[in-house]
């Protein structure tokens, strides 16, 4: 049974054990990050603060801190089991040759098709409904680090539409609070919603609307890389095998989550832009002011009890790596359709996921490690990845020890390390030019003859298996 709404996820976490309430005064400003921080660092449980110096309104974070929470937030014991059910229905094993084959397809199809958000009348985000003088104020929207500009927005559902198509899409940008009805929209040029403002006339106005506290599933979507003109709520659906309930906005032609608990609805201006930042960000540095898009606020409308949810980003890891290994472990039944020949993938959160990527393959002629690296950086928003290694198949991509053992051992600088230029992601702070520098690719795989390593390759140092059983089973009298 899907989780309705965030409360209904916090309620779950509760009873496992896995929240803690904070009953005591906090400070929305600084206190509740450091708080957060600690505990997530600690792999600590979620966390709900209940009594926020100056507001009402309860403040989560830290909900998507663990892979048992995430697991949880999905409702799966396997995350790599969503990505091979999401395969077998877009992708089917024998692909339908004959009438009756294609006939016998159709099951699949009507299950996607019963994933489709579903429009209601109305529903609790819409219990109170404020169109006079709306204001951030009444939130309790966090300052997390001192050098922050502000207090930030930092799990917000935005969603726009196509003006040229009317697509849809949802995407995660945070929002720094300048006034009571003004916020920056901080998404990068590579994101649906810069597209959508891209593609507005200059005299018109992009609608926009932001929810706060859904439904697991549908907090994940926003977070997820889809491919192009895939809605995020039909595959928030498969995640929760039940369609999302959608209602209209008060101001904005816009539908969002009707369970979530605050709406908030405005427009951006495309002439208009704002200097916003900085932001201790995901990557464990300030990201640096820039001009970005001015959100005006024209609504709110909210539960009568709301939870405000939030995020704090840092150093990592944090919560944001769970969220990313969730999608690491989901997409990549999807990659290996593009790319049989991987094996595995890492994403570290050392790396902060667009920074390093980690791939074994199996390797079956020569310059296939290269033929790899150049496709990753072909897919999706796998373009923007700083760092690919290549390694066999037979090597644990995610024990980081074996995998630079293997980097340190098995490449010849001129030979197996590759630069290439090409788009990087905006808060790459390294590089000369925003959002474009020089990628590497290293190649640790072994080499032969055919790649132009004449000499003997020297086998890795194994005990025989014959002796292993011998001590495994002698152990306990070693009387170590």
């Amino acid at each position: 049974m899907a989780f309705e709404d965030l409360s209904e996820f916090i309620y779950k976490l509760e009873a496992g054990g896995l929240l803690k309430r904070i009953k005591i005064e906090v400070d929305s400003e600084l206190e509740i990050a450091e708080i957060t921080d600690r505990v997530s660092k600690g792999n600590g449980p979620a966390l709900l603060f209940e009594n926020v110096k100056g507001y009402s309104m309860p403040v989560l974070t830290n909900a998507f801190g663990s892979m048992e929470r995430m697991k949880i937030a999905l409702e799966t014991d396997d995350l790599d089991a969503i990505g091979r059910e999401l395969m077998a229905i877009i992708q089917p094993e024998n692909l339908p040759l004959t009438f009756f084959d294609k006939l016998k397809t159709l099951p699949k199809l009507a299950k996607l098709a019963s994933f489709m958000p579903k429009t209601v009348k109305t529903g609790p985000c819409k219990e109170v409904i404020i169109k006079d003088n709306p204001t951030f104020a009444e939130i309790p929207v966090l300052k997390c680090w001192p050098l922050d500009a502000g207090p930030f927005i930092t799990l917000p559902l935005v969603f726009t539409k196509d003006p040229v198509t009317g697509g849809r899409n949802l995407g995660m940008y945070r929002m720094q609070i300048f006034d009571s009805n003004r916020a920056g929209m901080h998404w990068h040029i590579h994101k649906g919603g810069a597209e959508h403002l891209g593609r507005l006339p200059s005299e018109e106005k992009l609608q926009v609307a932001v929810a706060l506290g859904c439904d697991p599933a549908v907090i994940y979507s926003s977070t997820a890389p889809l491919p192009n003109g895939i809605d995020e709520l039909i595959f928030a659906g498969f995640l929760r095998k039940e369609p999302v309930k959608m209602v209209m906005c008060e101001t904005v032609d816009i539908e969002v989550p009707a369970n979530a608990e605050i709406i908030l609805e405005g427009y951006i201006d495309p002439k208009e832009k704002i200097l916003e930042g900085p932001f201790g960000d995901h990557t464990g540095y300030y990201s640096l002011a820039d001009y970005y898009p001015v959100f005006h606020l024209t609504c709110i409308t909210r539960r009568n009890t709301p939870i405000y949810p939030a995020t704090v980003v840092g150093r990592p890891p944090m919560e944001d790596a769970y969220l990313g290994k969730a999608t690491e472990r989901i997409f990549l039944p999807m990659l290996k359709l593009i790319l049989p020949e991987v094996v595995d993938m890492n994403m570290p959160p050392e790396g902060v996921f667009h920074n390093c990527v980690i791939v074994s393959i199996k390797k079956s002629y020569p310059g296939h490690a290269r033929k790899v690296m150049n496709a990753l950086w072909g897919i999706g928003l796998m373009m923007l990845a700083k760092l690919i290694i290549v390694v066999d198949s037979n090597v644990d991509v995610h024990n980081l020890s074996e995998v630079a053992w293997r980097v340190f051992n098995n490449i010849d600088a001129g030979r197996d390390i590759a630069l290439m230029e090409g788009p990087l992601d905006s808060l790459d702070h390294s590089s000369p030019l925003a959002n474009y520098g020089t990628k590497m690719g290293i190649d640790a795989t072994i080499k032969g003859p055919d790649e132009g390593h004449n000499r003997e390759w020297p086998e890795d140092i194994v005990m025989s298996s014959e002796i292993k059983k011998l001590v495994d089973n002698k152990w306990d009298s070693y009387g170590l």
